[in-house]
């Protein structure tokens, strides 16, 4: 049996959800009146969505529940589980109870599930393209930083267990990694041979040696630079071309395919230089447009990359997630077009 993520784990802003400050304020007259005209049936609310997902986020939707309802001890919740792959409009969780004690979480239970749903759902699919070849969850600067720790812990049941930063990291009990910023390249001057060698002198050397080696536009031959300085210290480069930019060595080479960004040309060029050199030890890590079906196509030519660092595209997307009653005291009640659909899948939460 598959273990749920306990309550205590979450940073739970109790009052302020019991508040009804992060509700849609219909659910809050919702139970205004079924309190004040003294209707309480028991319900059962069902939760769905409509597509081949990745579910997450059902763990943090019954601590919601649980700690953020009034008199949780009447409700009753089944539901799958976080990483579970769901199908289009099959059940995912049932809650029963008095609707007045849990209609003000909707809002809340159904973001959480959209949001994590959506992140573990793209970031699966790019593992699974990547053929085992590591992925890198490099996302946190594309939304608020308060997200980071949920955000990490979808990508952890995506798949994925190298983050960027420490917040998006502590969900898989390891720290951040990464190495070295354009902008690092620009306070030397553009010389991102002098950089990495900074990095590589005031850096501990646990870390990686990885060279982002685009910022002349001139990957092969920046790599090859920083490799002959470097030598076996250096571990990686990464690609990180524009898709804006076509690369100097590709420049020369247009006409028959696209050029812009971190394309399958690009990457031969720079294994072929590399191993031409004796380097055949030093990594290519890519960036820079990456989600599912690119990796797919890059692994499908067997284009020569060693690890995918994706960033934005694991935003991509919306899941919508929606919940019914459909039954009021055990008797059908769900409004036209839905109907009560059970699951055998579904677990009793204890």
């Amino acid at each position: 049996m598959k273990k749920r993520t306990p309550i205590s784990a979450f940073n739970i802003p109790i009052e302020k959800i019991k508040s009804g400050y992060y509700s849609d304020d219909y659910f809050l007259r919702t139970a205004e009146i079924l309190n004040k005209d003294n209707n309480h049936p028991r319900i059962l609310m069902q939760v769905f969505q409509r597509e081949h997902i990745v579910l997450c986020g059902v763990d943090e939707a019954i601590a919601i529940i649980k700690t953020c309802s009034f008199n949780p001890e009447n409700i009753t919740i089944h539901a799958l589980h976080d990483g579970d792959e769901v199908a289009p409009w099959e059940t995912l969780m049932t809650i029963e109870g008095d609707l007045a004690d849990f209609a003000h979480l909707e809002t809340v239970y159904l973001g959480i599930l959209a949001r994590q749903s959506r992140i573990a759902t793209n970031v699966r699919r790019a593992v699974e393209a990547a053929n085992g070849k590591q992925v890198l969850f490099f996302s946190a600067r594309y939304d608020s930083y308060l997200t980071q720790e949920q955000d990490g812990y979808a990508a952890l049941i995506g798949g994925i267990t190298s983050f960027s930063t420490d917040a998006n990291a502590a969900a898989a009990g390891v720290e951040g990694l990464g190495t070295i910023p354009h902008a690092l390249i620009a306070t030397y001057g553009g010389d991102t041979v002098a950089a990495t060698t900074a990095f590589d002198k005031y850096i501990d050397q646990s870390v990686s040696r990885i060279a982002l080696v685009d910022f002349d536009n001139d990957c092969v031959n920046t790599a090859l630079a920083v490799a002959r300085k470097l030598g076996a210290k250096l571990q990686g480069v990464r690609l990180d071309t524009s898709n804006n930019m076509v690369d100097k060595t590709i420049q020369t080479q247009m006409g028959i395919f696209p050029p812009t960004g971190v394309c399958k040309e690009l990457v031969a060029a720079v294994r072929k230089a590399l191993d031409d050199e004796g380097f055949g030890y030093v990594k290519i890590i890519v960036s820079g447009g990456f989600d599912a079906a690119k990796i797919a196509e890059f692994e499908k030519l067997e284009v020569p990359v060693d690890t995918y660092a994706i960033g934005s595209s694991f935003f991509d997307g919306n899941i919508n997630f929606t919940a019914d009653i459909v039954l009021r005291n055990g008797i059908d009640c769900a409004k036209a077009g839905r109907k009560y659909l059970p699951n055998s899948r579904l677990e009793l939460v204890e």
